[in-house]
């Protein structure tokens, strides 16, 4: 966290705090990217407004959002990649430069496999539509990136399906039962 504060970037940090997940950010410090992120979820009860890089260390961190210039951030995932799972990606809907940095397990293919071993799953069928699927996509027996997905994702699809604009997934499911 402090190397993000000494480059400049103060992200959205995601932690329970007390029991609660809580997303803290300060909002002074907030780009336009971050706003627009926010606005989007007004009302959640997850918020907490934060007034200093100290308070946003505070909790057991499991995820950080920084969403800033690509310049900056992809300086960044080049230094963590490696010791973080990390996730540079545009965002898909409001194509702002996104910089996501969890532990190096955390991922959403470590999450399946372990609920393939919990459920006793011998079978994978997943959908997405972003670069933070491309593990995901990896171990799947079937993948399928809606039709608005970005490019590096489609080259691990198994087949492409309507868009989420148009209930791709909710139409490929329909047309399965």
């Amino acid at each position: 966290m402090d190397d993000l504060f000494r480059n400049g970037i103060y992200p959205i940090v995601y932690a329970y705090i007390d029991g609660k997940e809580k997303f803290s950010y300060i909002p002074k410090l907030c780009t336009e990217g971050m706003k627009r992120f926010l606005m989007s979820r007004e009302g959640d009860v997850r918020i907490n407004e934060v007034e200093t890089c100290e308070q946003l260390k505070i909790g057991d961190i499991f995820y950080i959002a920084c969403i800033d210039d690509s310049e900056s951030l992809i300086s960044l995932y080049e230094k963590y990649i490696g010791k973080y799972h990390c996730v540079y990606q545009k965002d898909f809907y409001t194509n702002d430069p996104w910089l996501e940095i969890m532990p190096l397990q955390a991922s959403k293919s470590n999450t399946i496999k372990q609920l393939q071993n919990f459920l006793k799953c011998d079978r994978l069928i997943v959908f997405g539509n972003g670069v933070n699927d491309i593990d995901m996509f990896q171990i799947a027996t079937e993948s399928y990136a809606v039709e608005n997905a970005c490019d590096e994702l489609k080259q691990y699809a198994t087949g492409i399906i309507h868009s989420n604009d148009d209930d791709g997934v909710a139409k490929w499911l329909n047309e399965r039962e």
